[in-house]
């Protein structure tokens, strides 16, 4: 899913007061360790930073921005990208005047331009902020040919499923742990009470990849994750098959959809959020932290009757798929490095974390930082989730695959919502066109 990672927690604390931005009072090094030396160490050197943040998310990174200097004495500058990042990258690039520090919406960019040989590897500094504070999986996706180049700094949390209470409570409904549950309990109860369970955004493609992302991670653990979204192992494997015909059981009865399939196609994201809190014509949307945004303009209070499970578990993995943001070296500067050495350590994810609309992938950033209940709940889930939190799928396919609307996985899925029971057609179609986009 492309279009959605910024507005990570975006409006989760519309409800909430914006805490401040400051550090603990100690002049740790740009790595975080105590103790700096008395001189700034970058007086003098200016650093640009470029990334696709505007409004609320903007005024949040630069609090962080702004402790980096005066721990440092560097002058940082922010260029908004807009959401076309390589439209804003291309042209500096090829003039010979890229931004220090890029901050790229998804690792598949990463390959792209070291590809292109506009990126520089990161220093052992950053190095070791990343050994320390990421597991290794985050380490490997931002690496391309043996390299490390980047570091991912932002999260979004996308193993949600966003319910409204009022309707669980009215239908003697319960929140789900399992997939059984969740199709057997909880969405009988609430089509028995006269209630749709499910709104499906069916419209955007990316948010059925974000279903099955969740189900396959959950059913076909974190290794065959990792095989399926490098295409190293077919899309008619018997794994996928297994996922599939979990979302068949969504997919495959008209009371469980707001609407019917016709209806949820024709919905787009974030209509069917829309349709929980606003219009109150279905009890529950599958999507990430991004939801509560939307649920908070249709005048529901986070927390209160919009509410959040965690994604439930199809298989022996909890499933904890995230997207994000990763902030990259386009000079090989001194002030370069150590801005991403700060942002890549507990203390620059901490100031961050202060702030509404943020969450941290950096293990070491306490969920005590965040600013509500809500967020630190999400905060948590990412760290207790440890060495199976994954990166969503589609965005590290081909975009042909898994980010083109009417395209790909995207219309392939779009096309089971409306034949479920067509699970073997549907593994060949995604086959089909897998291979030809990895071909390309």
């Amino acid at each position: 899913m492309r279009v959605k990672t910024t507005a990570v927690v975006a409006g989760l604390m519309l409800a909430a007061a914006a805490c401040g931005g400051q550090s603990d009072g100690t002049q740790p090094s740009a790595s975080g360790s105590s103790s700096a030396p008395a001189a700034k160490p970058l007086a003098g050197t200016t650093i640009e930073i470029a990334a696709k943040w505007t409004g609320d998310e903007q005024k949040s990174f630069q609090k962080v921005l702004t402790a980096f200097e005066e721990k440092t004495g560097a002058k940082v500058t922010y260029a908004s990208t807009g959401e076309d990042t390589g439209a804003y990258l291309g042209p500096r690039i090829q003039g010979g005047n890229p931004p220090d520090v890029a901050v790229l919406p998804q690792p598949g960019l990463v390959q792209q331009y070291a590809d292109q040989k506009a990126l520089k590897p990161l220093s052992s500094e950053v190095q070791a902020q990343i050994d320390q504070n990421y597991t290794p999986y985050w380490k490997s996706l931002g690496s391309a040919g043996g390299q490390v180049y980047g570091v991912l700094i932002k999260a979004a949390h996308k193993s949600l499923i966003w319910y409204r209470d009022p309707t669980f409570q009215d239908a003697g409904a319960q929140p789900a742990t399992t997939w059984d549950e969740l199709i057997g309990k909880t969405a009988q109860t609430l089509a028995d009470s006269g209630t749709a369970p499910f709104a499906l955004c069916a419209a955007s493609g990316w948010t059925l990849t974000d279903m099955f992302e969740n189900i396959y991670l959950s059913s076909a653990g974190p290794e065959n994750y990792d095989k399926l979204s490098k295409h190293e192992i077919p899309w008619t494997d018997a794994s996928v098959a297994t996922a599939l015909e979990k979302m068949g059981q969504i997919f495959g009865k008209k009371e469980f959809v707001l609407g019917g399939s016709s209806g949820a196609l024709q919905t787009d994201f974030p209509t069917c959020a829309t349709q929980v809190y606003g219009q109150k014509k279905a009890a529950m949307v599958m999507e990430g932290d991004f939801v509560a945004s939307s649920a908070v303009q249709s005048g529901a209070k986070v927390g209160e009757d919009a509410k959040i499970m965690p994604f439930p578990k199809a298989g022996d993995t909890a499933p904890v798929v995230l997207g994000g943001d990763v902030a990259v070296a386009m000079k090989d500067s001194k002030g370069a490095m150590a801005l991403l050495e700060y942002l890549a350590s507990a203390e620059g994810g901490s100031i961050w974390a202060k702030n509404p609309g943020y969450l941290s992938p950096n293990r070491n950033v306490s969920p005590d930082n965040y600013p509500d209940a809500l967020t630190k709940q999400l905060a948590q889930t990412i760290i207790s989730a440890g060495e199976s939190v994954r990166y969503d799928m589609s965005d590290l396919a081909p975009s042909a695959f898994g980010g083109t609307d009417g395209k790909g996985e995207w219309k392939d899925l779009q096309d089971f919502l409306r034949n479920p029971k067509d699970v073997k057609g549907t593994q060949q179609k995604l086959e089909a066109d897998a291979a030809k986009a990895w071909k390309k």
